[in-house]
C-alpha cells in the first residue's frame, strides 16, 4: 500500500488568488494511498522544504506530490529535498498548479476543480513510479575545439588554462581567422593584429593545447564524455619537424599568380606559401592544386631550395583517432559571393569591392603599407560610396535576415577611409542603423558627426560606369524617395554574413541541428546558448549566427566554462530518463520483433543492435534494438514509433501514464 504525501503551495499569490490550496490539499487527504496532505504559502522556502523533509521521515512516506509552479523551475528543488530526506528523488512529481491553472483561469469552483484534478492523476502516477537511478558515465579529460578563429582560440585558452587538455584543428595552415584579416576592430579602432597575434602564439605554445592545421573533422562517433573524432590530416607536403620556417622555398617559387585567399584576392601568392606574415605556424604548405609539380610533374625548386629537406611531395593525408570529452565547434562565417550582386557590378568593374577586401586595402601589412588606393588602377580615391545591407535584410536573395556587423564595420570604414584620405568625400546607403552593442552609437555618431561620413537613407538600385566612373544610383527615403546618384572612384559593399562552407556536413556528422541558413542551432536561445541538442557538444561564435568579436569572445569563455564544468568531473551524472528496451524470459527474451524502426528515426543515434544467444548452443536467437543511455536524450520519440510497443521512457512508462490519465477521465 503506497503512502503518498501531497503538498499544495500558494506560491505567495500566484496560485492561492484563483485556486482554493487549502480545499486541494483537504481533497487529496481523502484519496486512496494518501497517508499526508498539507499546503503552505511558499513550499519551495526552506521552511517549505523542512516541512517536507520533515513529513517524508515521520509518515514514511514513499512517493510525494507537490502542488506548486513549473517543474521546469522547482523540479529539481524539490527531487533534491526528498533526496536529502531519504526518499528515491524520482518518487517525487510535481503537479503545475501555476502555469496550467491559475495563470490561465480566473478564480472560480471550475479552477479549483481542475487543480484537485492535476494533483489527483499524479497521485495515481506516483503509485506506479519506480525508484530510479542515476546514469554514470566516465569522463575523457580532454576536449576537441573545431575552428581556430578568435572563438576558437579564446575556449581553447579558457579550457587549457584551468588545467585541462585540449585539441585544437583548423582546416587552413594557420589560426587566426576572419579576425586576422581585419585593420582595426570597432568601436575602439585599435589595431587586430596586435589584440590577435599574441593570443594566437600562446595557443601556439601551451604545454595543454595540442594544435593541428591543415586539419579536418572525418567523423565523431560516442557520446558525452566519451566521443571518438576521426581527424583528416591534410598532407602539407612539408616535414614540419624539418622546416625551420625560413620562408626560402617561397620566394624561389616560381609560380606567383595565385590568388591569395588572405587578402580577398587581391594579392598574389606562390603555390609554397604561408598564408600572412603573423601565421600560426609560421611555416608554409604546398598547394596542390596550383603547384607545378603536382600539375605537370616537373619542377621541384621548392625541394632544392630548402637548406633542411624538409619537402614531401610524396607523403599522403593521414587519419588519427583520438578520444574526448568534449567538442566544441566554433568554426566561424564567411561572407556572401558578390556574384550575387549583379546590378552592383561586382566582378565586372575592379573597383567595386567587399568590406573585407577594403580591411585588406586599409591594412598596414598590405603592399601600400595602409595607403588605400584603387585595385583598377592604384590611385587614390576621392570620393568612395559604401552600401550597407548588401543581401541581409532581403527576401528576395533569400537572406531576410541582419548580419548584425555591417552597419558597424560600414561605419568603421568610412572613419578610416576619411583618416587616411585627407579631404577624400564619403557616403554611405543605408536602410536603418543597428548600433546594439557599448558605444556602438557612439561610434556611429562619431562618424557622422566628427568625420563627416555623409549617411544617405535608402537603397542602391544600381551601380554602372559612365565616363570611367562609377555611378552609384539608389533613392533617399527621407527625402521622399527622391532619386540620388553619386559618382564615385570606388564602391565598398556590405555583404551579408553567411554559414561557413560545408557546416551542414559538419552538423550531420556531429549529429547537430542547423537553422534554414545552415548555422548551427543551440538547445535553448536563452537558457542554453552555447549548447547543443547533442550533449558534450557546445557552440561559441558566428557559426550560430553573425556575431561581432566582443559577443563572440564572451559566448567562447561561456563555453569553455561548461566543458571544463564536465571535464572537472570524474564520472558524469545524468538523469535516468531514458528510453529502455523491455527483457523478458525466454524463449521471447524481448518483444522486440528487430524492425529498427526506432533506429531510423533516433536523433541522437543512441539506438543500437544486441544479439541474444542461445546459451548451450551460442547461436543467434534474434536480434533486437538496445538503447545506449549515454547517448539516448530522453526525447521518447522510439516510444512513439515502436510498433511492438517494447520501448518504454523511464520516469514516462506506458503504465504510468494511462494510470495517471485514467485518473484525471475518472475523477
Amino acid at each position: 500500500m503506497s503512502r503518498i504525501g501531497v503538498f499544495i503551495c500558494h506560491c505567495g499569490e500566484n496560485i492561492s488568488a484563483t485556486v482554493d490550496c487549502e480545499r486541494v490539499a483537504q481533497e487529496a487527504g481523502r484519496l486512496e494511498g494518501v497517508e499526508f496532505a498539507t499546503d503552505y504559502k511558499y513550499m519551495c522556502s526552506d521552511p517549505g522544504q523542512t516541512l517536507i523533509k520533515n513529513a517524508i521521515k515521520e509518515h514514511h512516506l514513499d512517493g510525494v506530490v507537490v502542488g506548486s509552479c513549473s517543474p521546469r523551475m522547482h523540479e529539481a528543488t524539490f527531487r533534491k529535498t526528498c533526496a536529502e530526506a531519504g526518499l528515491n528523488p524520482y518518487m517525487c512529481e510535481i503537479a503545475n498548479l501555476r502555469e496550467h491553472v491559475s495563470w490561465v483561469h480566473e478564480k472560480g469552483e471550475a479552477t479549483t476543480r481542475k487543480a484537485i484534478q492535476i494533483v489527483t492523476g499524479l497521485i495515481s502516477k506516483v503509485q506506479r513510479n519506480k525508484p530510479l537511478n542515476t546514469i554514470k558515465v566516465p569522463v575523457t579529460k580532454c576536449a576537441l575545439v573545431i575552428g581556430g578563429g578568435i572563438a576558437g582560440i579564446q575556449t581553447a585558452l579558457d579550457i587549457a588554462n584551468c588545467g585541462q587538455k585540449v585539441i585544437m584543428i583548423e582546416k587552413s595552415p594557420s589560426i587566426g581567422g576572419h579576425m586576422s584579416q581585419l585593420s582595426e576592430t570597432f568601436p575602439t579602432l585599435d589595431c587586430s593584429q596586435c589584440i590577435l597575434t599574441p593570443r594566437m602564439v600562446e595557443v601556439a605554445q601551451h604545454p595543454n593545447i595540442t594544435l593541428y592545421t591543415y586539419a579536418e573533422l572525418d567523423k565523431l562517433e560516442g557520446f558525452v564524455g566519451n566521443f571518438k573524432a576521426t581527424i583528416r590530416l591534410k598532407a602539407k607536403s612539408i616535414d614540419y619537424s624539418k622546416c625551420t620556417g625560413c620562408g626560402l622555398c617561397t620566394t624561389k617559387c616560381p609560380n606567383k599568380k595565385i590568388p591569395s585567399e588572405f587578402n580577398e584576392g587581391l594579392g598574389m601568392r606562390t603555390a609554397i606559401y604561408v598564408p600572412f606574415p603573423q601565421a600560426v605556424p609560421n611555416k608554409p604548405v604546398i598547394d596542390k592544386e596550383h603547384c607545378l609539380y603536382y600539375q605537370k610533374g616537373k619542377c621541384k625548386i621548392c625541394s632544392k631550395s630548402c637548406p633542411t629537406g624538409a619537402i614531401e611531395y610524396d607523403k599522403p593525408d593521414e587519419f588519427m583517432t583520438i578520444e574526448v570529452g568534449a567538442v566544441v565547434v566554433t568554426t566561424g562565417f564567411n561572407v556572401l559571393k558578390t556574384d550575387f550582386f549583379p546590378e552592383y557590378g561586382y566582378g565586372k568593374y575592379k573597383d567595386v569591392i567587399t568590406g573585407l577586401q577594403f580591411e585588406r586595402l586599409a591594412s598596414a601589412s598590405w603592399p601600400t603599407l595602409g595607403e588605400i588606393r584603387r585595385p583598377s588602377d592604384g590611385k587614390i580615391p576621392q570620393k568612395v560610396v559604401f552600401i550597407a545591407c548588401c543581401g541581409s535584410r532581403d527576401p528576395a536573395k533569400g537572406i531576410p535576415y541582419c548580419s548584425k556587423i555591417c552597419c558597424m564595420y560600414t561605419a568603421k570604414h568610412a572613419m578610416l577611409y576619411q583618416h587616411k584620405v585627407h579631404g577624400g568625400d564619403s557616403t554611405v546607403f543605408y536602410m536603418d542603423i543597428r548600433a546594439g552593442g557599448k558605444n556602438y552609437e557612439e561610434f556611429v555618431r562619431r562618424a557622422i558627426e566628427e568625420d563627416h561620413v555623409n549617411y544617405v537613407r535608402g537603397r542602391v538600385a544600381r551601380v554602372y560606369e559612365k565616363d570611367g566612373k562609377l555611378i552609384v544610383k539608389g533613392v533617399d527615403t527621407l527625402l521622399g524617395a527622391e532619386p540620388v546618384e553619386i559618382e564615385a572612384d570606388m564602391v565598398v559593399l556590405a555583404t551579408a554574413g553567411v554559414a561557413s562552407k560545408g557546416a551542414e556536413e559538419l552538423a550531420q556528422k556531429m549529429h547537430i541541428s542547423y537553422d534554414p541558413y545552415h548555422f548551427f542551432a543551440e538547445a535553448h536561445p536563452k537558457l542554453k546558448p552555447v549548447e547543443t541538442n547533442t550533449a558534450g557538444i557546445f557552440l561559441a561564435g558566428a557559426c550560430q549566427a553573425p556575431k561581432d568579436i566582443p559577443e563572440t569572445v564572451a559566448a567562447a569563455s561561456g563555453a569553455a566554462v561548461k566543458v571544463v564544468s564536465l571535464l572537472s568531473q570524474e564520472n558524469l551524472v545524468r538523469e535516468p530518463i531514458v528510453a529502455v528496451v523491455n527483457r523478458c524470459a525466454p524463449p521471447l527474451f524481448s518483444t522486440c520483433v528487430g524492425c529498427f524502426m526506432c533506429e531510423t528515426i533516433c536523433p541522437y543515434h543512441a539506438i543500437e543492435h544486441e544479439e541474444i544467444k542461445d546459451r548451450k548452443t551460442g547461436a543467434v536467437i534474434k536480434t533486437i534494438a538496445k538503447i545506449n543511455p549515454g547517448l539516448c536524450q530522453g526525447c521518447g520519440t522510439c516510444v512513439s514509433f515502436c510498433r511492438s510497443k517494447s520501448i518504454d521512457l523511464e520516469g514516462y512508462t506506458n503504465e504510468e501514464m494511462y494510470t495517471e490519465v485514467m485518473a484525471l477521465l475518472n475523477h
